[in-house]
């Protein structure tokens, strides 16, 4: 029996020049598809005005990454960890674990492990709550992936920006030296306003990126809260309950006759 050999597409090499080019080819294309006043704009603006563009395409897919995934973690498994909740004030500790046992990652996961190692005897409390802090941390780590890079592209925008005036500025003083005596104020204005056009486009790209970042921060911060509460509800079952409608002390009651 013969075997058909199929062509091996896991060992193709891809060359530094080869990604380079396609890069460049990318970048190209987008600038082309761009209308005609933000291309002149960029044509004007320099190659800072593109690494700028370039930084505001970034921006845009790691805000839309990062809400689709924050939003996916703020829904999963919500309706089941109200009800492993519930199930466990009752008492009923199985049930309650077998209500996330399906849970893989997440809020989820984390509260089953925290059921699962209350119900085990040989589990000490201060172990287990370590085990759930280092869940917990991978988790919100994962959360905050790549919320640093909106971070710094907010934070070096208007430095880059700033940077192109100073350029553009360097270039307008020194066709202005050029001139010499015939010096052509409105070539001057140009090259002024040329270089000030790289200020904008750094704001421009800043500004909604930090507001975003801000916005992505207090929806992790969120979810922090969110999986601080779920898991100590597990040591701390009916206790607010208990303070809310003490038992009498016994002996209380003799105690007070004792003492009129």
């Amino acid at each position: 029996m013969s075997l058909q050999t199929q062509p091996d597409i896991y060992l193709t090499v891809i060359r530094p020049q080869e990604i380079a080019t396609t890069g460049a080819n990318t970048i190209s294309s987008i600038l082309e598809s761009l209308p005609s006043s933000v291309a002149s704009a960029l044509e004007l603006g320099g190659p800072v005005s593109t690494l700028l563009v370039i930084l505001s395409l970034i921006s845009l897919a790691v805000i839309f990454f990062k809400t689709c995934e924050i939003s996916l973690e703020s829904l999963r498994d919500k309706r089941n960890i109200r009800q492993s909740l519930h199930l466990w004030q009752q008492a009923r500790y199985r049930d309650a674990a077998e209500q996330v046992g399906d849970s893989q990652v997440g809020v989820g996961r984390i509260l089953w492990v925290a059921m699962q190692g209350r119900q085990t005897d040989d589990i000490v409390e201060s172990v287990l709550r370590e085990e759930i802090q280092r869940l917990a941390s991978r988790h919100i780590e994962r959360l905050r992936r790549h919320l640093k890079l909106l971070e710094n592209i907010g934070t070096i925008s208007p430095l880059l920006g700033l940077f192109g005036t100073v350029l553009g500025m360097i270039e307008a003083f020194r066709q202005m030296e050029s001139a010499g005596s015939q010096v052509d104020p409105a070539v001057l204005s140009g090259g002024i306003w040329q270089a000030l056009l790289t200020t904008g486009v750094g704001l421009a790209v800043a500004i909604p990126t930090v507001l975003a970042h801000q916005w992505l921060e207090r929806r992790v911060d969120g979810q922090v809260n969110y999986l601080e509460d779920v898991t100590t509800q597990v040591f701390t079952a009916n206790t607010l309950r208990r303070i809310e409608s003490p038992q009498p002390v016994r002996g209380a009651g003799a105690a007070n006759s004792h003492a009129t």
